[in-house]
């Protein structure tokens, strides 16, 4: 019969008979995204793309919420698909790409950041100083617990050597941590009273230590009716624990509730573990985090046998006001200093790290007022000598006379004109901090693509690239977008805050042409009586609904061409 049949009808049952021995091998209708890129099929347009994208936002569940979308090609120039590009969205930690990009950008990717140790005099034959001795901190948030294996002590024990070096087995005076370096709140300009408490919104201080927070641990007592035992990592004096637990019996509910008052150290823990409870685990934010790095300190150095006499105090930036810091004056004893910056940035990026993202803001915000102070610096910050001089103090203003402006606003001041400089358009990108915690942040979608279009031609691409979390692998994306074509092709940056989802970065298609994207969801509840209907198959976490468009992106066969 077949040969019967005119040339065209025999073709068209051959290509049918293909296809059901394809089902039949793949027990379905199309075959998982994660094998068409090895499939010879057909290309997919461009067109059927944007629709497949288009048919997805419109969904009934996204009504009353707003989609930016902005994606083009690295190798073309062209605009795969846009849908909102230029009106503005709560970014959340979407506003981290732009601080590292700043960061990279004014101070390099081998640029590191210096914490000395200065005297009124030197120590004497016998190991003693007879005076206070002053920890001058920059900024560098590296001297972290998540970085030294979990031990909140190694990554303080470079400065200790120091001690050691300098000869210093006694100090007869205080031991001073200096955080005046950045003038300003402890806080980012927007930042909630109620995220304070939490480690994603430490106070911020030019002397870190342990992402300023401290860990809680809170376990059951032997038998019920007893407080639970809590503890601190690190032990420590600086916090007070209020113990308002209780044990409860086996298989009971468990709920512990944690609350530190902004601007106290008096750690309030209630509720009740059952016997059978493995336990509660936070990390809570410390007030006044110089204070705890000083301490810490004190302690990591009677540990190597040297003790202080005196107290430990903290001197900040309206302290300097009126007694400037002058390190003419002054010995400096020894120095630290940090990983350099590249990998500062992947550390912030790839953890989404709120504390060090304002750090690097404010880093580069007082690079800006050297510059001022100087006329002009010169590229390479790591090794010019009149900027490493003007390191050493914020500022020669007089006594009683403020610094021109908070770290904070000259570092937004140097976002702005770095914008400027890559070509997003004015009042495009409207960022007042540096991690993306303030809710009053806005950007456009199509300002994010610009700046990441930019990024994958700068000098520092690979470094800017590679700190970015890997869809499937490391960082906030390690769990999402596995068994897919996304998978280990995806880096982008997420984006959280209440009914705020975002993700934006770079993808490869399986024709293997390079996009940059940038996919913004506001205003979204997911727990929305009818966000959740079945009909409208919306039991999605709204991770899941960004992730679905960069899987559409990782699989697409075609070309922008």
């Amino acid at each position: 019969m077949i040969r019967q049949l005119p040339h065209l009808k025999l073709k068209l049952i051959t290509a049918l008979l293909a296809v059901l021995h394809a089902v039949g091998a793949t027990g379905g209708w199309a075959l998982p995204a994660h094998q068409q890129r090895t499939s010879a099929q057909v290309r997919e347009t461009l067109g059927a793309l944007r629709e497949r994208i288009a048919a997805h936002i419109a969904q009934p569940r996204f009504a009353p919420a707003a989609w930016g979308i902005k994606i083009v090609s690295l190798d073309t120039g062209k605009t795969i698909f846009e849908h909102n590009p230029q009106k503005y969205f709560n970014p959340a930690s979407n506003a981290k790409l732009y601080t590292a990009a700043l960061a990279l950008e004014r101070l390099g990717a081998d640029h590191r950041i210096k914490t000395s140790l200065y005297s009124t005099a030197r120590p004497g034959a016998s190991g003693t100083l007879k005076g206070d001795l002053i920890v001058y901190g920059r900024g560098d948030p590296t001297m972290a617990a998540r970085l030294n294996g979990g031990d909140y002590f190694k990554g303080m024990e470079p400065l200790v050597t120091q001690f050691v070096n300098a000869g210093i087995r006694r100090i007869e005076g205080d031991l001073i941590a200096d955080e005046s370096y950045f003038a300003g709140p402890p806080f980012g300009a927007g930042w909630e009273w109620d995220d304070l408490q939490a480690y994603y919104g430490a106070e911020v201080s030019s002397l870190t230590v342990n992402d300023n927070a401290v860990d809680l641990f809170v376990k059951p007592a032997d038998r019920a009716g007893l407080p639970c035992r809590i503890t601190t990592g690190p032990a420590t004096s600086f916090v007070t624990l209020m113990n308002r637990t209780q044990t409860a019996a086996k298989g009971a509910e468990s709920r512990i509730v944690v609350y530190r008052p902004v601007g106290e150290n008096i750690i309030y823990v209630s509720g009740r573990l059952s016997t059978d409870s493995t336990g509660y685990y936070g990390a809570i934010a410390v007030h006044n985090p110089a204070g705890l790095f000083v301490s810490l300190l004190k302690e990591a150095l009677d540990r190597r046998g040297i003790s202080v006499t005196g107290r430990t105090r903290v001197i900040d930036w309206k302290y300097r006001e009126v007694t400037p810091f002058d390190s003419s004056r002054l010995i400096e004893l020894g120095s630290v200093e940090s990983m350099p910056l590249g990998d500062i940035v992947r550390e912030t990026l790839k953890p989404s790290q709120n504390l060090w993202a304002q750090l690097l803001l404010l880093q580069v915000g007082e690079r800006s007022r050297f510059g001022a102070l100087l006329g002009s610096v010169p590229e390479n910050v790591a090794t010019d000598s009149s900027l490493k001089a003007a390191q050493l103090q914020p500022s020669a203003s007089k006594p009683g006379e403020p610094r021109e402006g908070t770290s904070e606003d000259l570092g937004v001041r140097a976002l702005n004109d770095f914008l400027n400089e890559v070509g997003v358009k004015k009042g495009d990108v409207l960022l007042e901090e540096g991690s993306g915690l303030s809710r009053r942040d806005v950007i456009t979608p199509e300002a994010t693509v610009a700046l990441l279009a930019y990024a994958s031609k700068s000098r520092w691409s690979d470094v800017y690239r590679n700190a970015l979390p890997i869809a499937g692998i490391d960082g906030t994306l390690q769990n999402r977008m596995k068994g897919t074509a996304a998978a280990g092709n995806v880096r982008a940056k997420t984006g959280t805050l209440r009914y705020v989802y975002t993700l934006s970065g770079y993808v490869t298609t399986a024709a293997g042409e390079r996009l940059a994207f940038s996919i913004m969801l506001n205003n979204y509840n997911a727990e929305r009586p009818d966000a959740s209907s079945v009909s409208d198959a919306a039991s999605t976490a709204p991770r899941d609904e960004m992730d679905a468009i960069a899987i559409m992106l990782a699989g697409f066969t075609g070309r922008s061409q």
